[in-house]
């Protein structure tokens, strides 16, 4: 199964230099890293990523993942999946921009 995290530009750029992160900053605070499922993707980059132009869709197979991913319940009790320990670039699947068309973030075709 994927799972899928958005970065802003420099996020993505320091992944891709350090290899890892530990997440943007709401991650470092919660201690974990948000991820959304392909149901909660759309939601999540309105809710959190309105107006932001420059985002990067990663996508990230859950088993590699093992006991460090954990379902737990956040927007009105939907599980979603938390990463408690640093993310590596070799858990990215895939990564593409997910542009910011007429106000609204457009996913790649056939994710929604």
């Amino acid at each position: 199964m994927l799972i899928y995290k958005i970065f802003r530009t420099d996020e993505w750029a320091a992944l891709r230099a350090q290899k890892e992160t530990a997440g943007a900053p709401v991650d470092l605070a919660d201690g974990y890293i948000h991820f959304s499922t392909l149901e909660q993707a759309p939601e999540t980059a309105a809710k959190h990523f309105a107006g932001e132009d420059g985002l990067m869709l990663l996508a990230i197979e859950t088993e590699p993942l093992g006991d460090a991913l954990k379902w737990e319940p956040s927007r009105g009790g939907a599980l979603f999946p938390h990463l408690y320990r640093n993310l590596l670039l070799s858990d990215v699947h895939w990564a593409q921009p997910l542009p910011l068309v007429d106000g609204r973030h457009v996913f790649p075709p056939g994710l929604t």
